[in-house]
């Protein structure tokens, strides 16, 4: 039974880079949205700097 713990565990370590990629991909995401809100909120349709 011990055994099997120990496999247990040693596999639930060793399941690849999936937290890491969801965490990049959602902060690129994330940043792609502010980025694109920064550079087009200048397009703006007012007239008051003539």
């Amino acid at each position: 039974m011990p055994h099997t713990v120990i496999t247990l565990a040693a596999a639930s370590s060793q399941q690849g880079p999936g937290a890491t990629l969801r965490i990049v991909l959602l902060a690129s995401i994330v940043g792609a949205a502010l980025l694109a809100w920064f550079l087009l909120r200048g397009y703006g349709n007012n007239d008051d700097n003539d």
